[in-house]
């Protein structure tokens, strides 16, 4: 008979809870009510487990995200000398959307601090993009049942407004790999800790929520920018749980317009369409009229992709009609992620005009969107404006101002430690060879400083 080993991780996790026996057992008891399951959990099964027993069934589970809360930080089975329990697999790693999405957050930003392979590595998966679309109107919160700790008010929502603002800022001017890593644990610490106090408001409640969906958003779209989109992937969906849990009117929307445009982005169009039209539809008359411009030029890209080009051409005048109707009515702070509304606008039609085919309307759109923004912002995007228009101007025959539009995009590029800016370079290097070998100038001096940008950020 095989002799069990006590459990010394475990052991050293409660004694620092600072929980008796009997309090593990009750918090055991407690996250599992909160998933719908009924245990009858007690301190004589938490002995048994510090002795080497193994929990049963979804246990461990519970165990390990009751702990989790009571140290204030993300913990897997196995730093409690547990094996994984039955779905902790990592294949089924955040893609669902549960009762609380702070708990499916935890495995996804321990792992993304640890890179872990499995993480980035993961693939898109077409089958979880449909989830927003499925998703019940109510869920149960199991945060607001959890509530500990300090009172939290407006003032704690507006640092964290203003802490997430700092890390968009910092990941425009100088790319997503900047500060990456200090970003969540920001949020796996803080934010989360936050989340889960005591308010003051139900209102400061759901704006502190929609603050730390707005950094999950930032936080996927990190992982984007490095080209890890499994993983983007995953952040959305909890990004979008937590949107929706806030309650604040169009937020859960303009995540699955972000969904649907990653979709478009990686080729895989199905729940696009679906995704953009359900958005749009959920904020028709609810919010500004610049937010309202976002969804509908997001919508006529999904038609346009779908091949449907009357009413793509329709969205876009009725984004253009919407953004010239606006009041100055004040934007959300979650529908600024990429900046002004206008400069995204106006990228976004830009895309819908490439995609049907109209070169010069999509040159001119993306000239616009490069110079809607303030000088001296939004570097990363700025630049890959002006490197979609140099790419339509070369095609249409114009290779002598494309070279100058690539030209000042790599202006911008400096400083910006980006995926999308590395493989945008890549591209031009490979667009620029046959003009090369013809002797142009312009393009064998852009060629060697593309290389050189390239060799300089290996």
């Amino acid at each position: 008979m095989t002799q069990r080993l006590p459990n010394e991780k475990l052991r050293a996790a409660i004694a620092e809870s600072g929980w008796t026996y009997a309090g593990v057992a009750q918090a055991v008891r407690q996250v599992a009510a909160e998933a719908g399951q009924i245990l009858r959990t007690n301190k004589s099964a938490v002995d048994h487990w510090i002795a080497g027993a193994v929990p049963s069934g979804q246990t461990g589970r519970y165990l390990t995200l009751a702990l989790s809360r009571r140290l204030g930080r993300a913990l897997s089975p196995e730093d409690l000398g547990l094996p994984l329990p039955p779905g902790w697999g990592s294949d089924s790693i955040g893609l669902s959307i549960c009762d609380d999405p702070l708990d499916a957050l935890m495995p996804i930003w321990r792992g993304d601090l640890d890179r872990r392979g499995f993480l980035s590595g993961a693939a898109y998966s077409a089958a979880a993009a449909v989830l927003p679309l499925e998703h019940v109107a109510d869920i149960a919160s199991r945060a607001s049942k959890a509530r500990t700790g300090a009172r939290v008010g407006h003032a704690d929502v507006a640092a964290v407004r203003d802490m997430i603002a700092m890390f968009a800022a910092m990941d425009e001017r100088h790319g997503g790999q900047h500060g990456r890593s200090a970003l969540v644990q920001y949020l796996m610490t803080d934010v989360a800790t936050l989340c889960r106090g005591r308010f003051t408001s139900e209102d400061d409640h759901q704006q502190m929520l929609s603050a730390a969906a707005v950094g999950v958003h930032q936080a996927g779209w990190r992982a984007y920018d490095g080209g890890e989109q499994g993983l983007a992937q995953r952040y959305y969906l909890q990004s979008y749980a937590l949107a929706h849990e806030s309650g604040i009117t169009g937020h859960s929307a303009f995540v699955m317009r972000t969904m649907s445009q990653q979709g478009m982005k990686l080729r895989r169009p199905e729940h696009c369409l679906a995704l953009a039209a359900s958005a749009v539809d959920r904020v028709h008359g609810r919010v500004d009229t610049q937010t309202e411009a976002l969804f509908a030029v997001t919508h006529a890209h999904a038609l346009a992709k779908a091949g449907q080009r009357q009413e793509a051409v329709r969205e876009v005048e009725r984004a253009r009609t919407a953004l010239g109707a606006a009041k100055g009515d004040e934007v959300p702070f979650w529908a600024l992620s990429w900046g002004p509304p206008a400069a995204t606008v106006h990228s976004r039609t830009a895309k819908v005009w490439e995609t049907l085919g109209d070169r010069a309307k999509a040159a001119a759109m993306y000239g616009a969107a490069a110079a809607s923004r303030p000088p001296g912002t939004y570097a990363r995007i700025v630049a890959l404006d002006l490197v979609a228009q140099a790419e339509m101007q070369a095609a249409g025959g114009r290779i002598e101002q494309a070279c100058t539009t690539w030209g000042r995009a790599m202006d911008h590029m400096e400083g910006v430690h980006s995926g999308r800016t590395r493989k945008a370079v890549g591209n031009m290097r490979r667009d620029l060879t046959r003009f090369r070998a013809r002797g142009l100038r312009c393009a064998m001096e852009l060629d060697e400083r593309a290389r050189t940008y390239l060799s300089d950020r290996r």
